[in-house]
């Protein structure tokens, strides 16, 4: 798939919560194909601190309106700066980098997805997709509490969404793993992003159920090509730059203890 890097026109800066902003982006000509899972590298500009791009998931893309939305946790130095951003500036961004979630080959499937915290954020474009395939799939978001649950109107119109919190403040108390609709649906295909503690629990309940489960590995990916080797993950088949082969990668493939 083609890389382009770009000069994207800030369309808008919604600040959602404390930590998260939401930035929507667009350019003249229409923006490329783009799949579930895949992410941005985003140059800070600006920040004498910051001297690596960013890597940010795709966290949805409206075709229409000709617009990529990116989520943006707002926990360092360059995110910070990207967060302070306005409205009518550019962000210099590499895209689009990684591979994607797969999609599955029969629209009868039960497929969920399962988010926690920032980790929600390809899922969103992932229902989309999947919604659109004729999939309609579940969301499993989970939070410390409801002030950190993020965009549930938005995944209310692709799926049934399904919530919990640590504090029991919204949604059932507990972990994702716990959650009342693993034990209604007998799923097909999980994917998950999140907390690495998160998707290894999730990767556990896959694995012990026998479904086909998809992670999306947040390794640290200072170049998204494959040449810092900062991101490089053991696998079944050796050592992988996550930003290249993944960071959609199937439990199968992982070293981790599950």
């Amino acid at each position: 798939m083609k890389k382009y890097i770009s000069d994207l026109k800030i369309v808008s800066v919604e600040h959602i919560s404390d930590k998260y902003v939401l930035v929507k982006l667009t350019q003249d000509a229409k923006l490329p194909e783009m799949l579930p899972g895949q992410f941005v590298e985003v140059r800070v500009d600006d920040s004498p601190s910051t001297f690596l791009r960013r890597p940010i998931s795709v966290n949805f893309v409206d075709y229409d309106a000709n617009e990529l939305w990116l989520l943006v946790a707002a926990v360092g130095e360059g995110t910070r700066h990207i967060s302070g951003l306005q409205a009518g500036g550019v962000l210099n961004c590499m895209f689009p980098l990684g591979n994607g979630f797969t999609m599955p080959s029969d629209k009868t499937e039960n497929v969920l997805l399962v988010g926690g915290g920032v980790g929600v954020a390809p899922l969103l474009y992932f229902g989309k997709c999947l919604d659109e395939a004729g999939c309609r799939p579940v969301f499993l978001l989970g939070a410390r509490s409801g002030m950190d649950l993020l965009m549930l109107d938005e995944f209310r119109k692709y799926g049934r969404v399904c919530l919990t919190t640590e504090d029991g403040t919204v949604g059932e108390c507990g972990f994702v793993t716990n959650h009342s609709v693993l034990g209604e649906i007998k799923f097909d295909r999980i994917a998950t992003c999140g907390p690495k503690p998160m998707m290894v629990a999730v990767a556990k309940y896959a694995k012990a159920n026998g479904i086909e489960c998809e992670v999306s590995l947040e390794n640290m990916m200072a170049c998204g090509l494959g040449a810092c080797l900062c991101c490089v993950e053991k696998t079944v088949k050796g050592n992988v730059c996550v930003c290249k082969e993944g960071p959609v990668i199937n439990i199968k493939q992982l070293l981790w203890q599950i």
